[in-house]
């Protein structure tokens, strides 16, 4: 079995990071947190081809341990990956994570999800089910 974790996002060649990825054949992925929206609604409408996003927004950049691109030290996690295949008909890029960080002491863990026309959903609602699962176990477990 293979547990080699992949990805795979969409982009294309009107996106200046579809350039940089194509030619380093790698990338970070950084996973902010409710309180960056405004940093990610910033990095997301403005392009680096001409905007130096971690000077603009705040953000820190730390150097990974296997790709040249920075990771974002406010995010809670960040994924090293390097490209395994670029599907040009499609627009996608498929990635293989090399590294994964995870930053347990940042106080605020809910997660952002975009879905489009500028709407996100917050993830980090907890659901107990336990006592719903247990009335289906068996006796005894």
């Amino acid at each position: 079995m293979d547990f080699t974790p992949r990805f795979a996002m969409t982009t294309g060649a009107w996106n200046y990071s579809y350039h940089a990825i194509q030619n380093t054949k790698e990338c970070v992925i950084a996973i902010p947190t409710l309180d960056l929206i405004d940093q990610v609604v910033g990095v997301g409408t403005c392009s680096g081809a001409d905007t130096d996003k971690f000077e603009t927004f705040g953000l820190t950049p730390v150097k990974g341990k296997y790709v040249g691109a920075p990771l974002i030290k406010e995010c809670l996690a960040n994924i090293e990956c390097k490209v395994i295949d670029i599907i040009e008909k499609h627009n996608i890029v498929v990635l293989e994570g090399v590294e994964a960080y995870f930053d347990d002491l940042r106080e605020e863990k809910r997660t952002l999800h975009a879905i489009g026309d500028g709407t996100f959903i917050v993830d980090g609602f907890k659901l107990d089910r336990r006592e719903m699962m247990r009335s289906k176990l068996p006796e005894g477990i």
